[in-house]
């Protein structure tokens, strides 16, 4: 086990920064692990609710409106997903083995370059969406009053990506410090501010309008527009223990690249795992609305997995870089091994009982007999494989933290491929139904998991 070494910069850290630095690299990982995941498991929980009540608030406009959130979801948490744990988990990592090297000024620096990103893919987002949004929703079967719901909230959640980009890369440049207290903190409170003021604005209560579903839209925008301001006065007041201000705005193309080498190839693979997710919703949609509202409440839980996963990812990514950044390649093996483990736990719990008990989360968001149907059915097969699918995750994580995507990222390809090829082969040539087309997306996740541990166990961090 290497020594922490001394760290060396124009400034020398905060008591606070060196001692969360000894902990990373000589820690007993277990609970290091567990201790660093534990705000951001507060993190999941809020995020889960804050998901659980903008279905709720919608839902009371009736089967339309959940099937034209439905629609626009997937394309929301590929947004989510880039900027939290793919371009974000490339910032994280870029900054923790910075610090790990011991390299303080290449950590400031790496700050400003994360804000620039930012701000870039912020805009190319809200720029694709609008122009292409209504047309990609048509293509999956959206129509009529779904459509328009779907069309109203696109609008507005992706008219206001800035601020999702930069609260949560901000949030990252936080985590990449070895701090995860103060995101988790940050992005719970407007999580809280998040929930009454969708209800408020989706239904009209007290002075608000009733605005419906471009409420929720508001809602959303404005929470991660505060996350932002609170990240960036944070960084900016120097509580980090980097002097990001004194590094002004010098860029630097192979920071640029110590961030994408990562964050591109992560970013690919959140495309993949959505692309797969949208296709197999334009699957679906042939068979009706019912169908997609209730599918749509089934992998809503599929995905709210990454959240919960990545109460321990962002973690790994932060001990693994760490490790990596001093030379400790045993230690950061060993703890990929113990966060894969732990995630696996975690989801194969979550999916053991909505396998057995769909209703426990179907329930909470229609009583429409065909909705609860096409829920049950997705539930009942996708939910045995959760194990897999969280010990992938995970193991994607602490690749980020190793800077090595590759296997990782060719593990989703598999799984994409499997979805999409053989949902269409089954639905194309054996008519199958939809619990045949579940059973495909289940054998995609188990492929995924078992693909990421052969990679990461067979030499992929020499």
């Amino acid at each position: 086990m290497h020594a922490p070494a001394r760290i060396v910069g124009a400034d020398m850290p905060s008591t606070k920064s060196e001692h969360r630095r000894a902990r990373l690299l000589a820690g007993p990982v277990l609970p290091t692990l567990l201790a660093l995941a534990a705000p951001n498991v507060l993190l999941a929980l809020m995020q889960g609710l804050v998901s659980f009540a903008d279905a709720w608030f919608i839902g009371r406009l009736g089967t339309e409106g959940l099937a034209g959130v439905a629609l626009v979801f997937p394309i929301l948490i590929l947004m989510q997903m880039m900027s939290a744990g793919a371009m974000g988990g490339g910032v994280s990592s870029a900054i923790a083995r910075a610090l790990g090297a011991g390299d303080v000024a290449r950590a400031e620096r790496l700050a400003v370059h994360a804000a620039v990103i930012a701000m870039a893919f912020g805009l190319l987002f809200t720029a694709v969406m609008l122009a292409a949004g209504p047309t990609l929703y048509r293509a999956l079967g959206g129509s009529g009053a779904a459509l328009s719901y779907a069309i109203t909230y696109s609008t507005m959640v992706f008219g206001g990506a800035l601020t999702v980009w930069l609260c949560n890369m901000l949030a990252n440049v936080v985590r990449g410090t070895g701090n995860m207290a103060v995101p988790a903190i940050i992005l719970s409170v407007t999580a809280l501010l998040q929930i009454p003021l969708c209800g408020a604005l989706v239904l009209g209560w007290g002075p608000f309008p009733r605005l419906g579903i471009l409420g929720a839209g508001i809602a959303y925008v404005c929470s991660f527009g505060a996350g932002a301001l609170c990240f960036a006065g944070y960084i900016l007041a120097g509580r980090t223990g980097l002097n990001v201000r004194r590094r002004g705005l010098t860029l630097s193309a192979p920071l640029f690249a110590d961030i994408l080498k990562v964050g591109l190839l992560s970013s690919f693979n959140a495309v993949q795992v959505i692309a797969a997710a949208v296709i197999v919703t334009g699957m679906v949609g042939t068979f009706g609305t019912a169908a997609l509202a209730g599918y749509g409440l089934g992998v809503r839980l599929e995905l709210l997995q990454i959240p919960i996963v990545f109460a321990m990812g962002s973690a790994l990514v932060v001990m693994v870089g760490t490790c990596i950044g001093a030379g400790d390649v045993t230690r950061a093996r060993r703890i990929a091994w113990s966060g894969a483990a732990l995630a696996a736990s975690v989801t194969g719990s979550v999916g053991i009982i909505v396998a057995l008990w769909p209703g426990v989360w179907a329930r909470l968001f229609s009583s429409d007999a065909a909705v609860l149907a096409a829920a049950y059915t997705y539930l009942r097969i996708a939910g045995w494989c959760y194990a897999f699918f969280g010990a992938g995750i995970a193991l994607y994580f602490a690749s980020q933290g190793a800077g090595k995507m590759l296997w990782p990222v060719l593990a989703g390809s598999a799984r994409f491929l499997i979805a999409v090829i053989g949902g269409f082969v089954v639905l194309r040539y054996f008519n199958s139904t939809l619990t045949g087309l579940f059973a495909v997306i289940g054998f995609a996740m188990i492929t995924y998991g078992a693909a990421t541990v052969a990679a990461v166990k067979w030499g992929v961090w020499k």
